[in-house]
Formats: C-alpha cells, sequence, structure tokens
C-alpha cells in the first residue's frame, strides 16, 4: 500500500515541484520514496513496505527501461501470473506482487486488467511512445485522480499533491454542491474541485498527445439463478471467502483485523485467525460495540486492542480528517474509523476490513422495504401521493418520510443509503439555483439493471456510488492517513461471482437482510453475531448538537462569511435550534452543511 503523484509537461523545474507534491502525501508511504524524472514527465513515489520489504521500492521497471510503473495496492493472484510471465521469458529483479504489473502489460497491454484479482491503482509510463497507462481496480478500492490544466497532465492518489504544482487553478466545483447536500458525497467521477476527476472504477485511462481517453474494462452485473438451492448459495459462500481470505492475507508483516458487533468483521476475524483484532466506541449508550468485540475476541482467542473516543477527541480531529479526504464527505462514521486506524497502526500495517458485504450479499436495512411493505405499495399511486403531500407540511412527524419514498418509485426516490436534503430543501438551503436533481446521477445507473427485482437495483446503484464514494474511499483516506493498508476480502471480483447468482430469497426477505452470507457465518460464529441486526457505525452526533459546546462550533461556522457565500443562513440556524431543542431529526443535514464548511475552511482558507 502506497502512494503516488506525477505530471507530464515541459516544466523544467520538475524535481522541486514533483518533491513538494510528495511531501504532502508521506502518511501514504512513509517507508521509502522514489522518483523518474525526463524531459515530459515526472513520477513520484511514497511506499509502505508490505511484501518484498527489501527489495519492493518504486518506480519499477521492465528489462530495458522502456516502461516505468507507479504502484498502489495489492495483486493477490500475483504468484501464479509471474510464473506464467517468467515461463514466456520475461526477466524480474523483485518479489514484489508490483512487478507482474509492468511485465504483464508488456505482453497483455490494456488485456491485462482481465488477469488481475486485486485492489490497485497504477500508472505505467510508455518512454518510446510519451504515452501514460492509468488504471483503477474493479470496485474502486484504491483512489486515483486526474486534471488536465492547459498543458499540464496532473495525476495522483490524493489530490492534495496538484496543489503544490505551479499549472494547477485551484476552484470550487459549484454545481456539484447540490448533489453533495442529497447524497452526503460528491458523486460520480466529478471532485469538489473544478477540473479535478475521480477515475471511475473498472475504468483505465491513456494520455498521449495532450488526449485523454478514459475505457470501462469491466462492470459488476447480477444474474441471480432462482433454480439455485438455499443450501448451494450457503456453500458457495463459504467455500469462495475461505479462497479469498486466503489469498487476502499474503504479507510479509503481520495482518490484523478491525471487529465491530457485526456479523461482516467478525466473520473475517474469524476465517482469518488473525492474532489482533481493534475496535473503537463512544461512551454514550446505544453508540458503543467495544463490549461486543472483546466478548466475541475472547470466544476465538484473539487479543482485542479498543480505545473510547472523547467528543473532544472527535470534534477537535475533524479538520484534519476532512482535509485528509480531499473531497468532503459527511458519513459521522468517518472520525471513529480515523482513530480506530490509528489504534491499529499502532500494532500492524495491515487490517482486513468488512466493506462491501452489504452491497454485494444485500445487507442494508433498506433492501427489506420491497418486501416488508408488499400491502402498502397495493394502496393506489394516487392515494399515496396525497398522503406524502399532507407527510412533508409535518416532517417533524415520526413516519412521514415513509409516506413520501412510498409516493414515488424506486427509480425516483432510491439515491443510495443516505439521501439527506430533499430536492425541496436544497431549494431552501443554497443561495444559487438547483440546477438539477438527483435522478441525473442515477437514472444512467437504474437503466443498466432496469429488468432486475428491486433488491438487486438498490445494490447496484450502492455498488457504484455508496460504496465507492462513500465506504471505500473513507476507508483508503482513513487508513492511509494513519499509514495503514485496509483490505476488503468481499470486495474480490471472484465472490462478486458468487454474489451475483443469489437469488432474491438468499438475499433479503421481509425480516432478515444477507439470509445465506449469514448461513454461512455461523458456520464459525455464535448465532448472536451472525444473526444480529446492522448497525452502521453509530455516531452520538444528535447527542452532542444538544449541548452548548458543540451547538455553538456549529453555529459560528454556519454565521461565517464562508456560509454567507453559498447558503441561506437564516434556514441553516432554524435547523441547527431544532437540534439544540430536539425537534425534528435535523442533525444529519446540519452535520452535512458543517463538514462542507471546514472542508473549504482547510483547502480555501487554511491552504
Amino acid at each position: 500500500m502506497c502512494g503516488f503523484a506525477g505530471f507530464v509537461d515541459t516544466n523544467k523545474d520538475k524535481e522541486n515541484i514533483l518533491t513538494n507534491m510528495l511531501q504532502t502525501i508521506v502518511h501514504r508511504g512513509p517507508d521509502s520514496e522514489g522518483t523518474y524524472l525526463d524531459g515530459d514527465v515526472a513520477l513520484g513515489f511514497r511506499r509502505l513496505s508490505i511484501i518484498d520489504l527489501a527489495d519492493g521500492s518504486q518506480p519499477l521497471y521492465n528489462e530495458d527501461k522502456s516502461l516505468v510503473l507507479l504502484f498502489n495496492g495489492e495483486i493477490y493472484n500475483y504468484q501464479i501470473l509471474r510464473e506464467e510471465l517468467i515461463k514466456d521469458g520475461h526477466v524480474f529483479k523483485t518479489k514484489t506482487d508490483s512487478e507482474v504489473l509492468i511485465h504483464g502489460y508488456e505482453k497483455y497491454g490494456e488485456k491485462l486488467l482481465d488477469k488481475l484479482r486485486g485492489m490497485f491503482a497504477f500508472v505505467i509510463w510508455d518512454v518510446n511512445k510519451k504515452k501514460l497507462f492509468i488504471a483503477r481496480d474493479f470496485f474502486g478500492i484504491k483512489p486515483m485522480y486526474y486534471a488536465k490544466m492547459n498543458d499540464t497532465f496532473l495525476f495522483g492518489s490524493e489530490i492534495k499533491s496538484f496543489l503544490e504544482h505551479p499549472g494547477f487553478k485551484k476552484e470550487l466545483n459549484e454545481d456539484m454542491l447540490e448533489y453533495y447536500l442529497s447524497f452526503q458525497f460528491v458523486p460520480g467521477s466529478d471532485t469538489m474541485f473544478k477540473n479535478v476527476y475521480a477515475l471511475p472504477p473498472a475504468h483505465y485511462l491513456t494520455y498521449e498527445n495532450g488526449k485523454v481517453e478514459v475505457t470501462r474494462y469491466w462492470e459488476p452485473e447480477f444474474n441471480p439463478d432462482e433454480s439455485k438451492s438455499y443450501e448451494q448459495c450457503v456453500e458457495d459462500i463459504t467455500k469462495m471467502m475461505e479462497e479469498s481470505v486466503s489469498f487476502h492475507k499474503i504479507a510479509d508483516v503481520e495482518v490484523g483485523s478491525y471487529l465491530s458487533s457485526g456479523v461482516d468483521s467478525s466473520y473475517l476475524a474469524c476465517m482469518s485467525k488473525v492474532d489482533k483484532t481493534f475496535t473503537v466506541g463512544f461512551n454514550n449508550n446505544g453508540y458503543n460495540e467495544i463490549s461486543y468485540a472483546k466478548e466475541l475476541s475472547a470466544e476465538i482467542g484473539i487479543k482485542n486492542y479498543s480505545k473510547v473516543i472523547t467528543p473532544e477527541e472527535y470534534w477537535s480531529a475533524f479538520g484534519t480528517i476532512q482535509y485528509h479526504m480531499d473531497t468532503p464527505l459527511a458519513d459521522p462514521s468517518i472520525v471513529p474509523l480515523y482513530y480506530l486506524a490509528k489504534e491499529a497502526s499502532k500494532q500492524v500495517k495491515v487490517v482486513f476490513s468488512g466493506e462491501g458485504a452489504d452491497e454485494l450479499f444485500g445487507g442494508y436495512n433498506i433492501y427489506r422495504e420491497p418486501l416488508e411493505y408488499t400491502g402498502f405499495n397495493k394502496v393506489p399511486l394516487f392515494l399515496r401521493k396525497g398522503m406524502a403531500k399532507i407527510a412533508e407540511c409535518f416532517p417533524d412527524v415520526k413516519g412521514s418520510s415513509f409516506l413520501i419514498r412510498h409516493s414515488k418509485s424506486l427509480e425516483e426516490r432510491y439515491i443510495g443509503n443516505a439521501n439527506i436534503f430533499s430536492e425541496k430543501e436544497k431549494k431552501k438551503v443554497l443561495k444559487a439555483p438547483v440546477k438539477s436533481n438527483n435522478m441525473a446521477i442515477t437514472a444512467p445507473i437504474f437503466a443498466k439493471v432496469k429488468d432486475k427485482d428491486p433488491v438487486n437495483k438498490m445494490q447496484f446503484v450502492d455498488i457504484n456510488l455508496w460504496l465507492v464514494n462513500d465506504i471505500l474511499l473513507k476507508a483508503d483516506k482513513m487508513g492511509m492517513a494513519n499509514s495503514l493498508e485496509i483490505r476488503v476480502p468481499y470486495l474480490d471480483k471472484e465472490v462478486m461471482k458468487v454474489a451475483a447468482t443469489l437469488p432474491l430469497s438468499a438475499r433479503v426477505s421481509g425480516e432478515t437482510t444477507k439470509k445465506a452470507f449469514r448461513q454461512a457465518a455461523l458456520k464459525v460464529l455464535p448465532p448472536k453475531t451472525a444473526t444480529k441486526k446492522k448497525l452502521g457505525f453509530p455516531t452520538p452526533i444528535k447527542v452532542w448538537l444538544q449541548e452548548d459546546k458543540y451547538y455553538n462550533i456549529v453555529k459560528e461556522k454556519f454565521n461565517s462569511d464562508v456560509a454567507k457565500q453559498y447558503f441561506n443562513t437564516d434556514y441553516l440556524n432554524k435547523i441547527l435550534d431544532k437540534c439544540k431543542n430536539n425537534k425534528g431529526n435535523y442533525a444529519r443535514r446540519v452535520w452535512t452543511v458543517y463538514t462542507f464548511l471546514v472542508w473549504y475552511d482547510e483547502y480555501f482558507v487554511k491552504r
């Protein structure tokens, strides 16, 4: 696990510029630094040593040094590929997984991507053709950004490195603010910086003669096999997860595991037989999973390390965390994740984490809704719409959001696990006119699964939006902020093949989620853990906003000059006061705006 930065232009001061860019991402690779410079390109690398500790430094080269590689991630089937390439006559200088990429690209070109099993973002510079080839893994586990500013092409693991290039023009991408307010992240390939893009998952990019071309090379597909028995589903999940965990455990350093009270991380901790697990929580009742984690760890004979996060720690770290994120992310769980990585990094360099299980196997509670309320959905649509209009007048009344949701089709209402500000509310809170609606983002995704069941449709939306732009982004950035590699065995393309075949009855019912997955987990977990209802990563934001100290911190931000530039501050103060007085459920909306203002302060005020 590492980080890289680079650029293509004719600037003569490449070395100093690259040094400054790399300095911003030292946290991604504290073990060593490497560079490649010529008249056209500057390539820089920071290394966190995991495999072949002595000889794995980058950049790496092919035999005649006509190709140069920068690589962030892990290739889990590299030993198989290495043997094939050696038989084909390629000469390896290291034992790293990285080197299979450069020799594999020599042999297969972009078709190499079809052969890989792992998480990756990598860059190959063709010295003779003066051509860049950049690729990102199947699910978007590893980040990859790029920008073209006049005659300069920038690329790297983190946007913050771009700010050190004299040709970079730092501008807020105001068009994305309205989407951010609903999704709690910036969806798609855009970022909150104008003209800076995230390379989408399962895409590669070429840059040659000043031209950028982006191509998709893989796409997740759901093809439920309704003839498949429940027992076969459970057996397939068990077998494939054992294989995936075995591949993901390959390392020349110790591997630990995150552990909450839920089934996903617990299943990994048990299967992987790691020696150390890590957990964080809060003192507030209902916001602490430490006791569950310690109980399970003791039961399976694993040492658990835990930390209770104080409110002071949570709030004081938030600016630093948003800086590390590059683009604003209003998921409150990002802060405990930061401290979880911090604790784990004191003991290990690599941890397992449970990202992806919910999206692949049907784990979110919202997935039950199409099956749970079938009777209500038979009510004529015009009546449901009438009830929704009444509910919109009483947003604080319990059940109003349910009525509003069920007055719309799935394609109209579902944008993912977070839907913070409604279209109507965005018009109240934003000073600039709202130009579009959320369906501009989601409609092309729904169109690809129009013939699938409602749960598959939601899963597919979440894989393409929520998983990439929230779950995986925060996992990588919070891990790397603490020089910790996060490995996610559920997000393996071979595991996806199994998940894709599960019939609806093996995924979700009106009573539970991840049915077949939980049954597989029961083989190694206690029943109370395998069947435990999903909680997410609970954070007491709502409780804290009722306290003067934290209410005033947010109020100061809400009345700042920056807030007045983008938001209707009267409305912000109104919903903040409702939080203070515990009237209505506005905490997430307050937090989403507050997060943006903190992020803006980090990138446009402090820097």
